[in-house]
């Protein structure tokens, strides 16, 4: 009896580890397929193109068969950056609050609704930018209001889930001895945590600042509908951009041919962005575990 009890425990785990198996290789084959996909369409093109037109080119011309994203490689980058610039402060002091100076009761509404934040649909956010945003630029400095500041405070908002939680969850893996050593030193409460805490829990911050960059650097939707999308270098910040998530988004569905197989190429670009983005989380997070 304990035998046949022992065999089909046995078998009931080696089932469980096929079914894991092949849900861990049904995620990698995905993975594959996608990155076969784009490579196989889109390296062909960039080389009939040329390299440098297509990376370093300033204009884009379907119609005259010219395909450049240096302005799109350079509005997502520029939209990314003045994401983070106002996203990542307001994110850490966030996190620094609910972590060390938020009281229990106030805790139990404010993390929910941190965490709600992450779940509310892109277009939603879109529409809060042409309702709320877009209308306070417009009104403040004269302008049509869809532009890089737009979208910037539009993906700076969005970034707020994913650098506060994983901020938080790094501030708390400090050992508190950390923070009590500050105070055994005589420094206040709110110093020991800004000059001891903080400082220890630089690499788990540092990799949420990179996830964050991740999730700023592939949006859509929300940055289509506020950013204004004039194929051209950033010249202001009042003024509009468009970003390769929006360049393929908006052009896709006529697209043809030559036009189609560079949109693919653009496609391409951005899959590399996101894939050096998570080499670089996987670095700090190493390091942040050592």
């Amino acid at each position: 009896m304990e035998r046949a009890r022992k065999i089909k425990h046995f078998n009931q785990e080696k089932a469980m580890r096929l079914v894991f198996l092949l849900a861990a290789s049904t995620s990698v084959l995905a993975v594959a397929l996608i990155c076969i996909f784009l490579f196989a369409g889109g390296l062909p093109t960039i080389a009939q193109i040329g390299v440098k037109e297509f990376l370093t080119g300033t204009e884009w011309k379907p119609t005259n068969n010219i395909y450049g994203i240096l302005p799109m490689i350079a509005g997502s980058v520029a939209v990314t950056l003045g994401a983070i610039v106002i996203g990542v402060p307001i994110g850490i002091f966030c996190a620094a609050f609910l972590a060390y100076f938020c009281p229990a009761k106030l805790y139990g509404l404010l993390k929910p609704a941190v965490e709600l934040l992450a779940g509310i649909p892109s277009v939603v956010y879109g529409f809060f930018g042409i309702v709320v945003i877009v209308p306070i630029i417009r009104s403040l400095f004269g302008v049509s209001g869809t532009s890089l500041l737009a979208a910037s405070i539009l993906l700076g908002i969005m970034i707020l889930p994913t650098i506060i939680g994983i901020s938080e969850a790094a501030l708390r893996a400090v050992p508190q001895s950390y923070y009590e050593g500050a105070l055994a030193l005589g420094a206040s409460h709110e110093r020991s945590v800004f000059l001891s805490v903080l400082p220890a829990a630089k690499s788990g911050i540092a990799a949420a600042i990179v996830l964050g960059l991740g999730r700023a650097i592939g949006e859509t939707m929300a940055v289509v509908m506020v950013a204004g999308n004039q194929p051209w270098l950033p010249q202001g910040i009042l003024l509009g951009v468009r970003t390769l998530t929006a360049n393929i988004v908006l052009e896709m569905g006529y697209a043809a041919d030559l036009h189609r197989q560079a949109l693919i190429a653009t496609a391409v670009v951005l899959f590399i962005f996101i894939l050096l983005i998570n080499l670089t989380f996987s670095i700090l997070k190493r390091r942040a575990g050592q």
